[in-house]
């Protein structure tokens, strides 16, 4: 793939809690850290996100044991409340 091709990935999952409490943890940085690492070994210390079109986000994730760590961030595209994210990865 050459590297100036870009492929649209989506992601969907069915969550059995209402549409609003799911909104709220998936988009609040106070419950981004507590739920944003790839595996046990890591964790997200730090997170901000404003929410809307041309917003920015930002989650810190580093290894627990020090070794490593990097910021996951982007910017909104579309945001409808309580439906629809789309974000450009920066």
């Amino acid at each position: 793939m050459n590297t100036t091709d870009m492929e649209t990935i989506t992601v969907e999952a069915t969550v059995n809690a209402a549409v609003e409490k799911v909104w709220n943890f998936w988009n609040a940085p106070e419950h981004i850290v507590k739920w944003c690492s790839p595996s046990p070994d890591w964790h997200t210390p730090r997170a901000e996100n404003d929410l809307r079109a041309g917003g920015k986000f930002l989650s810190r994730m580093e290894a627990k044991d020090g070794s490593f760590g990097f910021d996951f961030e982007g910017i909104y595209d579309e945001v409808k409340t309580n439906g629809r994210i789309a974000y450009t990865i920066t």
